[in-house]
């Protein structure tokens, strides 16, 4: 539904259905690696460095990977997405930077055995940038 608004002696506002669109820039930090169980990494991700989200996970289930957003458990026992893409296009984007820097961090974690140096702290993980991407 789009619908101007009007002040006396003002201009109209912006119609509230516009959507300008500007490159979302994504900057994932892995926080922990885990070999093990389902929850295979923790992560925070900025979004163009407006908003931060913490507590996304990095799951492995029967299907593969996926991102689980932060949560909380309703009365009924269901859990539900405190933030979250809007739309399947934001959430595909949003997926897709989180598993990409996941998957930077393990090659990055594995690449100092693979010389025989001493392993990083895979606690610590870096920051990976993904770069700016077309938001739908």
């Amino acid at each position: 539904m789009s619908k101007t608004v009007q002040k006396s002696g003002a201009q109209p506002a912006v119609r509230q259905d516009s959507h300008a669109v500007y490159p979302t820039h994504y900057s994932v930090k892995i926080h922990s690696l885990r070999p093990e169980g389902s929850c295979r990494a923790t992560a925070s991700v900025n979004i163009n460095g407006c908003f931060a989200v913490r507590g996304i996970k990095v799951m492995d289930s029967s299907k593969g990977l996926f991102v689980s957003m932060p949560s909380y458990r309703a009365g009924n026992g269901e859990y539900k997405d405190i933030c979250f893409p809007c739309t399947k296009e934001a959430r595909a984007e949003f997926d897709s930077a989180v598993l990409d820097a996941y998957q930077q961090a393990l090659v990055q974690a594995q690449a100092p055995n693979q010389r025989g140096l001493e392993a990083p702290d895979p606690t610590k993980g870096p920051a990976y940038d993904a770069g700016p991407a077309m938001n739908m």
